[in-house]
Parts: C-alpha cells; structure tokens; sequence
C-alpha cells in the first residue's frame, strides 16, 4: 500500500473478524456471499470517478475474482496474488474444506472466523469463461506450485487474463523484498486500464 499510494486511492477494507472489523460469535456470519455484499457497502462510499480495481492475496483473491464474476462491469479491473478460483470437482472442494477445518488455529483468528475460507459452491470457477474483467494474475515462483497452475488456468479460461510469475517470490511476497516489484506490477496494470479508456 505505502509504494501505490501516492500514485492512487487505496482503500484495504478488514475482513468481518479481521483486524478492526466487528468479531461476531456465529460462524454463519462468516460467508463469501456475505464478504461481498460488505465489498458492495464498502465500494459504493468511494467518491473517484472511475470504478476500483480490487487487489487481493490468497484469500482476499479468490474474494476479487468472487466479485467480479458475480457482479459483472462493477469494477475497471482485478489483481489477485497467489490465488485460485476454487473447485469445481464436490470431492475436492470438501478435501480443500477438510484442510481449513484443520488448520484453522494457524489462520490468526477466532476459529468462527475461518468459515470463509470454506468454499460451498463452484460459482467461481463456472463463470471465469464470461467474465470480461481484465485481470492480473500474480503468482510467486517460491510458491507452493498449484499456485501457478491457478494462474496459468486463469490466463486460460478468461478473456482478458494475464499472468505474471514474480521470480523468487513467495506466499506473502508483497509483504517482503519483492513488494516493489509487485507493487510496480499492478501500477503498471492499473495505467494500462487507464489507457483503454482514453483510446476510446
């Protein structure tokens, strides 16, 4: 954030139960859907003349993609960081489940909280193909490796994706001494939108 702002709006909203966010007890509280619609409040208080472009990382980027494939047009663009769109396959969506329920302790949260990471549904994944958003995948190439597979489907399946595989980096890559070059990364993606307006 502090090597974009002073070329851009940045805006990064906390999660229900993250950061200063309200902690509510009930774990249904805790949805994708929900997120969303929180996103909708959030975007909608934003005075600027264009639509946002959502950032998000690991879970944050499946979010962005949530978003843009459910609400079509409402944003100019999309970066996600070491991201996937989720699963389609029922067998592998509750094996992904299974995973967060047991690693839930590690998440740095109340457990209620780590019900979003929990994916119900394949929403994501089947609208990828008619989702015009353009679209910046970043992957790190340090890694765990279905992380770039998700990025190279991305590219694959949406219209106007790209994937950029950041040498070196890991998970959290924006955070440590790779944060320039991802930063440079999405200024370079949010100018060429900027680019596509003016040529029209």
């Amino acid at each position: 954030m502090e090597l974009l702002e002073d070329r851009f709006t940045v805006v990064a909203p906390d999660l229900l139960g993250h950061g200063e966010s309200p902690v509510l007890d009930d774990a249904a509280e805790y949805t994708r859907d929900r997120a969303l619609d929180d996103l909708d409040d959030i975007l909608a208080e934003l005075s600027d003349d264009l639509p946002a472009v959502l950032v998000g990382h690991s879970l944050g980027g499946y979010l962005a993609l949530a978003y843009a494939v459910t609400r079509p047009g409402a944003v100019r663009g999309v970066v996600v960081l070491n991201t996937g769109p989720g699963y389609r396959d029922p067998v592998k969506r509750e094996e992904w489940n299974d995973r967060s329920r047991r690693n839930a302790h590690r998440f740095g949260v109340p457990e209620q909280v780590t019900t979003l990471n929990l994916q119900e549904d394949s929403v994501v994944m089947d609208r990828l193909a008619e989702t015009a958003t353009p679209t910046l995948v970043l992957a790190g190439s340090e890694d765990r490796p279905e992380y770039t597979g998700a990025g190279e489907y991305l590219q694959r399946k949406m219209p106007d994706a790209r994937l950029a595989v950041v040498d070196g980096g890991g998970h959290s890559m924006h955070e440590d001494t790779h944060a320039t070059e991802v930063a440079d990364l999405i200024a370079g993606f949010v100018d060429g939108l900027a680019e596509r307006v003016s040529r029209r």
